[in-house]
């Protein structure tokens, strides 16, 4: 019982302080005049990517790499079966086929970097330094397409800029407002990643089942809020750019970022079947989007369903 208090204490905690860190930092930069396409892709990605990266860094540290790796991989996992799948059964997702064709293909090429880094059995700082790189990359290749003229995938990500909550007025309380956001998502995590391992322990299965589920799932909640709401509105390109960004910097960014800390050791549930797991997501994503230029509600459903199955087969090989 306890240990399930300290994770839902964890998330409620991760919750508050990503949604401080975007809010308060957003404000702070519209208020110095960035552009929204910078806020989109700096602020935003990094901001609900924070519970993720705090996480998995904090699993790392504390000796629990099933948690640090299974947070990541399981995250890509729901991000595109659950998150797409609800958004897209909600409301039809139309896909823009030249954001697809940039940042899904970017999402498919870092997920088959992730790929091959687990084979290598570990997640070296060398690696981490590598991912590191290849997100700056990215940013840059953004920014240099932007400055040529405006595309759709910077229309969809000043559109998740836009789609941020109203901002406070006084940039001393904006301020106040990020550093407390920095400050519950380092709380939140130590109390998640504690109440995960307490857990994985009293159920007697591998912290990284428990990362790739419970921490999984529970440190999405913020792209799962963003999206639906997206959907809810019929903003799909925001629901849709929330999902690839957050892939990207969950593979680049987060496990870069934690292997350059530590190097991270791949557990072999992850090896195993994972791993194919997210590979076959994100390429049945990239060929629901750009197939027919929207994800249907029948194929969200397919999705959904496809992540019930998912966790269906970790429930029966744990």
């Amino acid at each position: 019982m306890t240990s399930l208090l300290f994770v839902l204490a964890g998330f409620l905690l991760l919750l508050a302080g990503g949604e401080a860190l975007v809010r308060g930092s957003v404000a702070i930069a519209s208020k110095m005049g960035v552009s929204k396409l910078v806020i989109g892709l700096t602020l935003v990605g990094f901001g609900t990517s924070a519970p993720e990266l705090v996480t998995s860094i904090q699993a790392a540290l504390s000796g629990s790499p099933g948690i640090a790796i299974g947070n990541v991989v399981g995250s890509n996992i729901a991000n595109i079966l659950l998150i797409i799948g609800v958004s897209a059964m909600l409301f039809p997702m139309v896909c823009p086929r030249e954001a697809v064709q940039r940042d899904g293909i970017i999402m498919g090429i870092a997920t088959i970097l992730l790929a091959l880094a687990c084979f290598n059995g570990e997640i070296s700082r060398v690696i981490g330094a590598i991912f590191v790189v290849l997100l700056l990359c990215y940013l840059a290749m953004t920014f240099y397409i932007e400055k040529r003229g405006k595309d759709k995938a910077g229309e969809m990500l000043e559109h998740e800029a836009e789609a941020r909550p109203t901002p406070f007025a006084s940039t001393p309380v904006n301020l106040l407002i990020t550093c407390g956001g920095m400050g519950l998502l380092v709380l939140g995590a130590n109390m998640l990643v504690r109440g995960a391992t307490e857990m994985a322990q009293g159920l007697g299965v591998s912290d990284t089942i428990i990362g790739l589920t419970v921490v999984a799932v529970g440190t999405s909640l913020p792209e799962l809020a963003t999206s639906v709401m997206a959907a809810i509105k019929k903003q799909s390109d925001v629901a849709l750019g929330n999902v690839i960004g957050s892939n990207i910097f969950n593979i680049l960014f987060i496990l870069g970022s934690t292997a350059l800390i530590k190097p991270i050791a791949v557990p072999e549930e992850i090896l195993n079947f994972d791993l194919w797991v997210v590979i076959g997501a994100t390429l049945a994503l990239l060929i629901f989007a750009y197939s027919g230029k929207k994800i249907s509600r029948v194929e969200g459903g397919v999705l959904l369903g496809a992540y019930a199955a998912y966790i269906g087969a970790i429930a029966v090989m744990s």
